[in-house]
């Protein structure tokens, strides 16, 4: 307990600073449940009725694994980051290269929450000032064309009007070339979202409380809508629950004939799994604060669980009466699966005219910049600690006179920038993107949850300020395996390569690591690694936990691959 106290004394220059309570960090990681504007329309486009299903078990499960997570936290009041570094600590004694993969993927699966959140609102303003037309048989520029046609069909009129009527800006495109399995683009869209990346950064620029003051504000003007979102429908009796069966996967992804349960229609509903934990699973963000709790030892807990329960009830509450209010042929539309549509038909399931729906589509592009926020607070951190700690460049170390990890955020904006343009060019770029970060994210969760348990042998002596119960600590340690069953059999869902780029980009830490470790630091960790545990470099022998974590990583490498090889459309 004696680090607790030690760290409530005022920070050193280049540190964090102790600014918040766990209020703070609840309302910097308030910005998650906007991440189920990611992928709602891209889930129910892969799994249909099930939709609404997927994404309330995908939930309980992140809430199930969660205490692990606030366990372990409670290990280290002095570190920031999130879970992933503390995580890495329990994996360091068997091997120096599986710790910095944790919080190498975690950084990876959180960072692109950037450039595609961006892409998404961006979007979203293209449609707010520059609309697509709205063409019908009926529209008398259809009935023109037709006339001055002979023999067009009211197909052809429609998108010959359409394409003649749609704004310049839609279709404007600086630069663009396909890359290997996508494509990139500079346009409008990446123009919008780099204005909208850099005014977060600047933000951020000022430090975790003015960061924390400006979400809590942000934050009440987004839950409240969400809230409202998913209430109003079921309060007006919109909810069809035709909507809701026969509870069977789609026959193939994005064409409304109901499926079967077999291998084609399981590996549709573990692809949509796979997808929802990117987003269900992400209020963990909530304990990458800890060295800037006021007091570690109780606001860690409380600031996981009760981002936890805000998560569960917007995520299930959400996708219920999006599914019960669409039905699957208007979840299937083209503008709900590429995302661009999803605001609108949030806004159109509240009614009230044309002043609501515009108020709410602006609101749910705060949503958005609200969960760019946290993922610019949370992912910057982890860069900033991975760097402290030794497994990352020395550079990220560095924070500015208001405690922010500027070089962290630099790094992660110019990455972003990269990947915006990659977003911004469709809807196949973009589910490419969120794939690949995904799989970081659950070998990032697979290390963490199995590093609950090795903890608790080989640091069990330490005084934990929050302790889960035995049975949550080796549930998590078996849903680490069905994430695995979800990558292995889910990823390709979204892109066939998806699953072999998330793999080759989580092994880009090994020259990374390298770099630092053997040449930057000659081969040693620096002593302040370890000093919340008490330890010193030459503990790191003891491995009470003997062959069971390399068991471990076998068995998950194997159940992936298993996954891969039995899953198939």
């Amino acid at each position: 307990m004696s680090t607790i106290v030690s760290a409530l004394v005022p920070p050193t220059e280049g540190k964090l600073h102790r600014n918040i309570d766990w209020r703070g960090a609840f309302w910097v990681a308030s910005g998650v449940p906007a991440l189920v504007l990611f992928s709602i329309g891209g889930i129910a486009g892969t799994t249909g009725k099930l939709a609404f299903l997927i994404w309330t078990v995908s939930m309980i499960m992140g809430f199930l694994q969660s205490f692990t997570y606030a366990e372990i936290a409670g290990l280290f009041p002095n570190k920031s980051g999130g879970a992933s570094i503390y995580g890495a600590t329990a994996w360091l004694r068997y091997s120096k290269f599986i710790a910095p993969l944790s919080v190498w993927c975690n950084w990876f699966a959180w960072s692109p929450v950037l450039s595609l959140g961006c892409s998404i609102a961006a979007a979203y303003i293209l449609n707010a000032l520059a609309p697509l037309p709205l063409f019908t048989d009926t529209s008398p520029e259809v009935a023109a064309y037709i006339a001055a046609n002979t023999g067009a069909s009211a197909a052809d009129a429609i998108a010959a009007v359409s394409a003649a009527a749609t704004p310049a800006i839609r279709n404007w495109t600086l630069y663009g070339h396909t890359l290997g399995p996508v494509s990139f683009t500079v346009n409008a869209t990446f123009f919008i979202g780099a204005v909208l990346m850099l005014i977060i950064f600047s933000i951020q620029h000022r430090g975790i409380l003015g960061t924390a003051n400006v979400q809590k504000y942000i934050g009440l003007f987004v839950i409240i809508p969400m809230l409202i979102v998913g209430v109003v429908p079921i309060v007006t009796g919109q909810i069809d629950w035709a909507n809701f069966s026969p509870l069977v996967p789609l026959a193939a992804a994005y064409a409304p004939e109901p499926g079967a349960w077999n291998i084609a229609g399981w590996t549709l509903v573990l692809g949509g799994m796979f997808i929802a934990a990117w987003s269900t699973y992400g209020f963990e963000t909530a304990v990458c604060y800890t060295s800037e709790f006021k007091t570690p030892g109780t606001d860690t807990f409380k600031a996981i669980f009760y981002s936890g329960l805000l998560c569960m009830l917007l995520f299930i509450l959400v996708p219920f009466t999006f599914q019960g209010v669409l039905g699957l042929n208007g979840m299937l539309a083209t503008p709900i699966v590429d995302g661009s549509g999803v605001a609108d038909a949030l806004a159109g399931m509240v009614g009230g005219g044309q002043l609501i729906h515009s108020l709410l589509v602006m609101l749910m592009i705060l949503a958005l910049v609200l969960c760019i926020m946290t993922a610019m607070a949370g992912s910057s951190r982890t860069l900033y600690q991975g760097s402290v700690d030794g497994w990352l460049p020395r550079y990220l170390s560095h924070v500015n006179e208001h405690g922010a990890p500027t070089r962290a955020m630099w790094t992660d904006l110019i990455f972003n920038l990269f990947v915006l343009a990659i977003a911004s060019a469709d809807a196949t770029s973009f589910f490419f993107i969120l794939a690949v970060s995904n799989c970081g994210y659950i070998i990032f969760n697979f290390l963490n949850l199995n590093a609950g348990w090795i903890h608790r042998i080989d640091n069990g002596h330490i005084a934990r300020p929050w302790k889960a119960p035995s049975w949550l600590l080796g549930l998590g340690a078996i849903l680490a395996y069905v994430n695995m069953i979800f990558m292995g059999a889910g990823a390709k869902i979204w892109n066939p390569m998806a699953l072999w780029a998330g793999l080759i980009t989580a092994a880009l830490i090994i020259p990374v690591f390298c770099f630092r470790h053997y040449i930057q630091d000659k081969g040693k960790f620096p002593d302040h690694m370890l000093a919340d545990l008490g330890m010193t470099s030459s503990d790191l022998a003891v491995r009470k936990a003997g062959i069971l974590p390399y068991l471990t990583l076998i068995a998950g490498v194997v159940v992936m691959l298993l996954a891969n090889w039995l899953f198939v459309i």
